[in-house]
């Protein structure tokens, strides 16, 4: 991809966070990463309150944001996605960031941050549940969750493809915990798409795979509780 890195304000803007990073640096945080296998090119062990509380002290830049990307670093990549402007992420950008992603911590703040407010979610979400790398189906997974909760105005319709994606990604037992998550976001969303979801979790436990039985019974249980269902009554 190719980008051009040259505007004078920008560079300021972005010296100025580099700045920031190093005098917020925790070595104790940065380890404690590496022991749990959460490893980049360079951590400097600044916590996720911190990072955001940087990020709102800037207007949406997309300039800013591609530069900060292209450096690598643990702060600057998630502050890339904290500073974005959603309007002006392209596909191929995407595409680009999520297919680098080196590990589960930087996929769920790109799609929480970022990607869940760009206008091809939908389309990138599905896209990736059929990536050939684990952490771009991660991504997708981890997308149709967030898009599950924080997209208020997408019709319940829009969800349905994913059903099919979800019902293969499955078996991983790597996407357990996302893919989890993702269904009861959907199922939380309407009556339908609750009802959509429980009959997904009874495709899940006719599978030959052991994970997806165990994932359809524990969706097919808190989809069909009591505390759940109630929300649904008239």
């Amino acid at each position: 991809m190719d980008f051009i890195l040259d505007n004078q304000e920008t560079e300021k803007k972005f010296q100025q966070l580099i700045k920031v990073i190093r005098l917020r640096q925790s070595g104790e945080v940065s380890d404690a990463m590496n022991e749990r296998g959460i490893s980049y090119k360079m951590n400097w062990g600044v916590s996720l309150l911190d990072l955001r509380e940087i990020a709102r002290s800037y207007d949406a830049d997309h300039l800013l944001a591609l530069k900060l990307w292209n450096k690598q670093w643990r702060e600057t990549m998630i502050l890339a996605t904290l500073i974005d402007d959603p309007e002006a992420v392209t596909e191929e950008q995407m595409d680009f960031w999520t297919k680098s992603f080196e590990n589960i911590e930087i996929a769920e703040q790109a799609s929480t941050n970022l990607w869940v407010k760009s206008k091809f979610a939908f389309v990138k979400a599905l896209e990736w549940c059929r990536g050939k790398k684990h952490l771009v189906r991660f991504t997708g997974v981890h997308l149709i969750g967030r898009l599950a909760i924080a997209d208020k105005n997408a019709i319940d319709e829009m969800f349905e493809p994913f059903f099919e994606e979800l019902t293969t990604l499955a078996k991983d037992k790597k996407l357990y915990t996302p893919i989890y998550r993702s269904v009861i976001g959907m199922g939380n969303r309407s009556k339908f798409l609750n009802e959509q979801c429980i009959e997904l979790a009874k495709a899940f436990q006719l599978s030959e795979s052991e994970n997806a039985v165990k994932l359809g019974e524990s969706l097919f249980e808190e989809l069909n509780s009591e505390y759940f269902q109630e929300q649904f009554k008239e």
